[in-house]
């Protein structure tokens, strides 16, 4: 399989044409479907699956099929945005909803499944849907089997397939084949996975000659072939067609058959799977398509794509889900050079952490945050002025406008930046909710404010309160925290920090550490902040952002390299204010102009103070408040973007 098997000059690596839907998978392991309690949202369906696996594997992916006008439709495009897949060829249709799934995981050998698909916009693609110019810019097409199963889709499919013969495009079939998805079970058995059927025997004969590769379990060339005897459903696939036919054994691994089909399977050669402990075998199969294709689009002998394969199949069973659980080229490095098999990926720390880290996220530019998640010091001016605590949420409102206001005058003077704010829930949660869903950079507190030992907001069971946050808001902690604090102090810290930690890789949120070493404190060595930092990721804490003082140049060039060293996918680190005059901060950005990794501010009472207290007294109107907190946002964006000319 060298590189002149496929057409060159091509924008695309594979066109995936078939079902896209929601997943909801049920989060209670080991209940039936019936005592299910709570359900997690992922993309799903096969051809659907494929396309993310394989974007995420960096192959150029696209996906094509319909969604419905309807939030869910617009989830599922989103997802596959983020992952790099080209979504130009997913159709809305304003008559139909998006298909949904709900799955279970019972036991190893149980997983039940009801699929929601009567009339559903993927099964509704049509002639009209098919452009010639999209298939012919794709190096390979690959359809699923189920979009052959009604005379609609078949003739969809097979319109794309006349057009990929015409333009040299390389035809790939997975099999898929799901009874239910045929008319063959009862509506709510999606989980049986082989009904014998010579009607559908026979209907997937007729389009197997149009493909090169054709890919499938033992059950489904059983189908293909229409004989539970596999050599024999495997001949009378050869007879039909000779493309080149791949044959997945579950945990034994898979085979590939180029030629004639041997007197046993052990004849060929088998490539051998990874061996680990099995969770959830949904999505495997097409985990396993997502890197045979990443290896033969790139082209790949067939050691190296069932590797690929292999590996890609072995780490999905062992998660929960089927999109979000594809893995990474790092991680198939990492499983490739470890020196031990790894049994247990979803105890691997550095497998884990490397699932997190290095899937595609979004890339921030220049940061910009308005930080007014302060609770009591809000509260204190309040009473100050004699004006009631009960306005502090009003007022955050405000301060929202003004972000809007900073953000479109940014925007009208061409200048690439994100704006975003650190609000709490408590007098903040209508400001979060007003942020929210803008693609701005969003967080919020979960330290108890002054906290010393370092508490958290909602007790220590602070992973049961993310549940209830949107997956975009960061989570952020400030720890008052010192490297050479008295050992009983230092280790409780740790241990909340660690936990805290560990919160976020359970709920998937990012965190900011906001790390600000005591002031008063007998311990006086200059390299406080820098052996803070050490010292958390000695203890495996990986945030993703950090929150710190100004530092002098020198500083900032030994944080960038023990950052580059110690955890080079850190999202970067911002700025903040300690009330600060804005000149003085403005010096702050200057000196940290050099580094590598601070990546903006995030600065609060220098922005809000006075023009707070002058509001909450009654001297100043919404419109004079917004005035005076954008004067001096822009006044310190200026700074920030001089420092940095």
């Amino acid at each position: 399989m060298g590189d002149n098997f496929f057409a060159s000059g091509r924008q695309l690596d594979v066109i995936c044409l078939g079902r896209l839907g929601v997943d909801l998978y049920a989060q209670q392991i080991g209940a039936p479907l019936e005592e299910v309690g709570s359900f997690a949202k992922y993309l799903g369906g096969s051809s659907a699956n494929i396309a993310f696996g394989t974007a995420r594997l960096g192959l150029k992916s696209a996906m094509l099929t319909r969604v419905g006008d309807d939030h869910m439709g617009r989830f599922l495009t989103q997802a596959l945005q983020r992952e790099g897949c080209d979504t130009r060829g997913i159709g809305i249709d304003r008559e139909r909803l998006t298909a949904m799934v709900l799955l279970g995981i019972k036991d190893r050998e149980t997983f039940p499944l009801v699929f929601y698909r009567e009339n559903c916009a993927d099964m509704a693609l049509s002639e009209a849907d098919i452009d010639e110019a999209f298939i012919a810019s794709s190096k390979a097409l690959l359809i699923t089997g189920t979009h052959f199963s009604t005379e609609g889709v078949y003739r969809a499919s097979s319109k794309a397939l006349d057009y990929a013969e015409k333009h040299g495009v390389r035809r790939v079939l997975d099999i898929d084949y799901r009874p239910v998805l045929w008319g063959l079970t009862g509506k709510a058995d999606g989980e049986t996975r082989f009904i014998a059927s010579a009607e559908v025997s026979a209907h997937v004969q007729r389009i197997l000659p149009r493909f090169d590769l054709v890919v499938g379990t033992e059950e489904e060339f059983q189908i293909a072939g229409g004989s539970e005897d596999l050599l024999k459903a495997l001949r009378r696939v050869r007879e039909v067609t000779q493309a080149t036919l791949v044959v997945k054994l579950g945990a034994q691994g898979c085979t590939v058959i180029h030629g004639d089909i041997p007197a046993r399977l052990e004849d060929g050669e088998i490539h051998r799977g990874i061996r680990v402990e099995v969770l959830n075998v949904l999505g495997a199969g097409d985990a396993f398509m997502s890197g045979f294709l990443r290896g033969w689009l790139s082209g790949g002998d067939d050691a190296l794509c069932c590797r690929l394969a292999n590996a890609c199949g072995g780490l999905v069973v062992s998660r929960h889900a089927c999109a979000p659980a594809m893995p990474t080229l790092a991680e198939l490095d990492y499983i490739d050079s470890s020196p031990v098999p790894i049994t247990r990926p979803d105890l691997d720390p550095v497998l884990n952490r490397l699932h997190r880290v290095s899937v595609p996220r979004r890339q921030w530019q220049q940061l910009f945050i308005f930080a007014f998640d302060h609770r009591y010091q809000l509260v204190d001016i309040a009473q100050q002025v004699g004006a009631d605590p009960a306005r502090i949420p009003a007022l955050k409102q405000l301060f929202v406008q003004a972000i809007e206001q900073v953000q479109a005058d940014l925007a009208r003077q061409g200048i690439e930046a994100d704006v975003g704010l650190l609000a709490d829930e408590r007098f903040g949660q209508d400001a979060l909710n007003a942020a929210t869903g803008r693609g701005w950079w969003v967080a919020r507190p979960v330290e108890l404010q002054n906290s010393r030992p370092l508490a958290f907001e909602h007790g220590r069971s602070v992973g049961t309160n993310l549940r209830s946050w949107p997956s975009e808001q960061i989570i952020k902690c400030l720890v008052q925290f010192h490297p050479d604090d008295e050992p009983l102090l230092r280790l409780e810290q740790e241990a909340q920090l660690k936990g805290l930690y560990e919160a976020a890789l359970a709920s998937g949120h990012e965190l900011l550490l906001e790390v600000i070493p005591p002031k008063q404190h007998a311990s006086t060595r200059p390299d406080v902040l820098y052996r803070a930092i050490k010292r958390l990721y000695n203890l495996g804490i990986y945030p993703e952002w950090w929150k710190i003082e100004a530092q002098p140049a020198a500083v900032w060039e030994q944080l960038d390299q023990l950052i580059a060293e110690r955890d080079p996918y850190c999202r970067g680190v911002v700025l903040l204010g300690l009330n600060a005059p804005a000149e003085q901060l403005a010096q702050g950005f200057r000196e940290a102009s050099g580094s590598r990794r601070c990546q903006g501010f995030a600065v609060g009472r220098t922005i809000f103070g006075q023009p707070s207290r002058a509001w909450l007294a009654g001297e100043l109107d919404d419109a004079g408040l917004i005035a005076q907190v954008r004067a001096t946002f822009e006044f310190l964006i200026q700074a920030w973007r001089d420092a940095r000319a």
